[in-house]
């Protein structure tokens, strides 16, 4: 054991005590941190205007501040960089992180002094829990990966401008700087295949232990890896890599397609950043499908609050804080935080798995759903179908996304799955069948659409080899945090595909 590995292990014992005091006293800990940021910014244009300084309750602050989306908040946002201080947050934001939106164009999230560290502190720590748990620490001897943005930045009014994950990668430990690729020149590359393609030259002959990104892009980086290599698997070409992080899309839709271009099986974390917050990660079972979900962190800078799905476009609706929340229900994440942000709807779902501790997955989009007949069809249940049905028929499949079709040519409408296959299934009828019984099962109004006769069953639509990174290359959005959305309520996306 090197002396790095033995310290990663007391580091990592020691951050998960810390963990365990704040995890066992969730409201106690949600009402410190609600309580730090409003005294924080009781004198910000904001505060003033929302009268922060009259607010002593959470329910106070419910009245007080509705909730936003990035456009309500865009007239604050445009002030802040334009240079003005003490508009969301005390003094000026660090940087401005600039977003795919996919509603209303580019977004730019604040990052500050205070929130920063928070991003920085959770991969950190999602590691050591993975080092505690598992006792394994000799990767941190190996070569490590991030798949991510470029790390160039703009300025402006002393204001600094960029993705996420490239000015993350300003803070990298300087413990790990020797150990992480790429170098610097080649992650300073814009054009995603020619920076994935400078990747797999500077990696294919190095000792990789750890590897990072979303799993759509690691997928591509795989499969130049595996064409250079003259068809290698994985663990051939990196003999002692045995660590996957992910985030921003659910793993179990390209699990099989991984573990077959890898030969074996790999411990996975899952991780839940964004550009608002770095809200959780895995914190056990690292060596399974993640079913139970991940730890919230509820000591992070960040006020929770939770809208039931089912109510959230009433008027009104009601706004759970951590103590109120249940198992099994689908919420929308709504936010405070210490960059600024307000009673903020970042746009995801979520559904609690358990309760002291907190664990969460992300079960969608609020806006990313299928409900042309109230079907109200949502990520994690087509996530979850498309599972089902493969296992039952050893296909692989490289990606996927759904859409309804209202006005088809003759018969029924229907829901329209665009898949681009690894191996085709040599009944497409049966496999459509398996994943629609799926669908049924876990939807009933769906199952009652079926039942009813108003919508057909599942109609499957192949995509060609490579057709999903066209389709993104065509709109601007190859590589980086950028992903397809699981499924659409309209046919933007399908009627491209197609």
């Amino acid at each position: 054991m090197s002396i790095k590995s033995a310290a990663a292990k007391i580091f990592a014992r020691k951050i998960y005590k810390q963990t365990q005091e704040w995890a066992n006293k969730p409201v106690e800990t949600q009402l410190a941190v609600f309580k730090s940021l409003i005294n924080s910014a009781k004198k910000t244009e904001f505060g003033v205007a929302h009268q922060f300084d009259k607010i002593k309750t959470v329910e106070d602050f419910q009245k007080n501040v509705p909730i936003r989306d990035y456009e309500d908040l865009k007239t604050y946002i445009e002030k802040v960089k334009l240079g003005e201080e003490n508009i969301l947050w005390k003094g000026k934001p660090l940087y401005f992180a600039k977003t795919s939106g996919t509603t209303s164009g580019a977004k730019y999230i604040p990052l500050t002094k205070e929130s920063m560290p928070t991003h920085i502190k959770a991969s950190r720590n999602a590691i050591l829990h993975y080092i505690h748990e598992t006792g394994n620490a000799d990767f941190v001897d190996g070569k490590m990966i991030f798949l991510q943005g470029s790390p160039i930045l703009t300025e402006k009014h002393g204001i600094k401008f960029g993705r996420l994950s490239g000015i993350a990668a300003h803070f990298v430990p300087k413990y790990l700087q020797k150990n992480r690729m790429p170098s610097w020149e080649t992650n300073c590359i814009e054009d995603w295949e020619t920076k994935v393609n400078a990747i797999v030259g500077e990696t294919i002959d190095q000792d990789m232990s750890v590897i990072s990104g979303i799993p759509s892009w690691v997928q591509m980086y795989f499969e130049k890896l595996q064409e250079k290599s003259g068809g290698k698997k994985i663990k051939e070409i990196f003999k002692n890599f045995n660590l996957f992080i992910y985030g921003g899309v659910n793993y179990e839709p390209y699990r099989a397609k991984f573990e077959n271009m890898i030969g074996k099986k790999v411990d996975s974390i899952e991780l839940f950043p964004a550009s608002e917050g770095f809200f959780a990660y895995q914190s056990r079972n690292f060596g399974i499908k993640n079913e139970e979900g991940m730890l919230l962190l509820l000591n992070s800078g960040i006020f929770y609050e939770f809208i039931k799905t089912d109510e959230f476009f009433t008027e009104n609706p009601k706004r759970y804080t951590i103590g109120e929340v249940e198992i099994g229900v689908n919420y929308a994440l709504i936010v405070s935080t210490n960059a600024g942000l307000w009673g903020y709807n970042i746009g995801d779902t979520v559904q609690f798995t358990s309760l002291f501790p907190h664990r969460v997955i992300v079960s969608g989009r609020i806006k990313h759903f299928i409900s042309a007949f109230g079907e109200h069809v949502i990520a994690t249940e087509v996530e979850t179908a498309m599972k089902e049905a493969t296992q039952e028929t050893n296909i692989v499949i490289n990606e996927f996304t759904v859409a309804p079709q209202i006005n088809p040519s003759s018969g029924l409408p229907f829901h329209e799955w665009f898949i681009e296959f690894e191996n085709e299934p040599e009944n497409m009828e049966n496999f459509a069948e398996a994943i629609d019984n799926a669908m049924r099962k876990k939807n009933i109004y769906y199952d009652d659409l079926i039942t009813g006769n108003v919508l057909r069953k599942v109609v499957i639509t192949k995509v060609s080899k490579n057709g999903f990174q066209d389709y993104m290359k065509s709109q601007g959005k190859l590589g980086g945090q950028n992903k397809i959305p699981r499924l659409s309520n309209n046919r933007d996306i399908a009627d491209n595909l197609k």
